[in-house]
């Protein structure tokens, strides 16, 4: 067995990784007003808001779990994870066609102004509290799970307690974000995304070093294997992995939790114009399919390469990554490993961190991005996304305190049904043209959706004749959203103009 890295040489390869994106923050934050925390001063390239946005998309969930999942058998299995994929390049589609021309024409900072210059206040404070709370739960959900390979791995030999360790990782983040915010995050994504990439391909490698077998070889290995099967027609509508499922699934996930996601839409509406915009998420979309695949060849190899050694498969299949990288392969292959996880991980942290203080500070605080010279603003900035930091550290901690697998993963999926409103907010704002709400209405309708959502979900097999929900749970929590706001909804006697 190769020798393994000592959590002193990880703890130096992390301090010598921050460093880095800490001078890229000192290099980026000569101009440190609104304009360029919140919008970059709509300045930034489009290819790197496209190269960074691929680390962001997957994050580090996907990065340990995409792999693992591979040799499993529920969803995602084998390469199935790829028709989710082909769905998200249709919703990358309407995002770039029909919600960025929108965002753009409005010329806003938070994209839940549209709801509030379309509907009014209730709509708009709705819309940008059920992403507060989506983002809060997922980002913690995200940096818990890497926090957790650090204290395995790292900081748990070296005896610094799980909330050190969190406090840390957080506090670097607010290092290189507080004063230029998502002007820095535009270039730091974009390292972080090659850091990703190279961790992987460079596994791949190490894998074919320890097995002896070329790049051919390896390829030839994956497809004589049981783990290639993409499509899957078979099983009907009762298989979680269901083709139809998944491409709808994966397309209405991208429509919500990228073009209705302020964290995400936050890196589009910094480039120069729409057309840079749209170019950025149609080149985007397509690297992200290779990005992909290379993820799932990962996961072949390593069951593959388990297989090969007689390695007993981890009870957690996220585990599978990091046992082989850090434990079983050449030291070199650990290292790249950590860089690609811390950067897996913070790529989607920081810009949520970003984007929390951005939706906060405008949509709650009222602040312009065009406030330049407004050193009050600033002062209130920086406390909220200190304020939002420390939120993040005590969600972490009660993840780490509950020690329950199926609660925290419960806790994630409640995430994800607060996305179910906003879905159904824009939704009905862009298809119901002249209608107007009965605002007093629009959060008990919000709120009411996700719950009916639940009680459908757990009671679908005597509902719906055996039917189980996968990942179309977004899309019946939107439907019911947006029905609700159907019945609540009228046309002003006066001529409205719409949007």
């Amino acid at each position: 067995m190769p020798l393994t890295l000592s959590p002193g040489i990880i703890l130096l390869i992390i301090s010598i990784y921050f460093l880095i994106l800490i001078g890229v923050s000192q290099w980026t934050s000569r101009s440190t007003d609104n304009a360029s925390f919140f919008l970059a001063n709509r300045q930034s390239p489009w290819y790197l808001v496209a190269f960074g946005m691929i680390g962001a998309t997957l994050s580090g969930a996907t990065f340990i779990s995409i792999p693992g999942v591979v040799g499993g058998d529920g969803y995602n299995k084998c390469f199935s994870y790829m028709q989710m994929v082909i769905g998200y390049l249709a919703g990358y589609v309407v995002i770039a066609l029909v919600l960025l021309p929108l965002y753009y024409r409005l010329k806003i900072t938070s994209i839940y102004e549209f709801l509030d210059q379309r509907f009014g206040w209730s709509a708009y404070k709705t819309g940008a509290a059920f992403f507060l709370l989506s983002r809060i739960i997922g980002a913690s959900f995200r940096l818990f799970l890497m926090a957790i390979v650090l204290q395995t791995f790292v900081t748990g030999p070296m005896n610094i307690p799980f909330w050190a360790t969190v406090l840390i990782t957080i506090a670097l983040i607010w290092t290189y974000t507080h004063r230029a915010g998502i002007n820095t995050i535009v270039w730091t994504d974009t390292l972080q995304t090659l850091a990703m990439l190279t961790a992987v391909i460079l596994t791949i490698l190490g894998i074919g070093e320890a097995m002896n077998m070329s790049i051919g070889e390896l390829i030839s290995a994956v497809r004589a294997s049981e783990y290639t099967q993409v499509f899957y027609f078979e099983g009907g509508w009762a298989d979680p992995n269901n083709f139809f499922k998944q491409f709808l699934a994966g397309m209405f996930i991208t429509i919500v939790m990228t073009g209705l996601d302020q964290d995400m839409m936050q890196k589009n509406l910094t480039c120069k114009s729409l057309k840079e915009a749209q170019l950025n998420m149609f080149s985007f979309s397509f690297v992200l399919i290779f990005a992909n695949i290379l993820f799932l060849t990962l996961g072949a190899l390593l069951y593959i390469y388990s297989a090969r050694i007689g390695l007993p498969i981890p009870e957690s299949a996220d585990q599978l990554y990091p046992t082989i990288a850090l434990t079983n392969l050449n030291p070199w292959v650990g290292v790249t490993f950590i860089v690609g996880l811390i950067a897996a991980a913070y790529s989607s942290a920081d810009s949520a961190l970003t984007s929390l203080t951005t939706s906060f500070c405008v949509d709650f605080l009222g602040f312009k991005a065009d406030h330049e010279n407004d050193e009050s603003d600033k002062r209130t900035r920086l406390m909220v996304h200190i304020g939002f930091s420390v939120v993040l550290f005590l969600v972490i901690n009660v993840f780490y305190l509950v020690n329950n697998d199926s609660v925290i993963n419960g806790l994630f999926k409640a995430a994800g049904y607060t996305y179910g409103p906003l879905l159904g907010l824009f939704l009905f704002g862009i298809l119901s043209k002249n209608r107007k709400l009965k605002m007093k209405w629009v959060i008990p309708i919000c709120i009411s959706a996700p719950f009916i959502t639940f009680v459908l979900n757990y009671y679908s097999e005597v509902l719906f004749f055996g039917y189980k929900f996968g990942f179309e749970l977004l899309l019946l929590n939107g439907f019911i959203t947006a029905l609700g706001l159907l019945l609540i909804s009228y046309y002003p006697k006066e001529n409205f103009k719409s949007i």
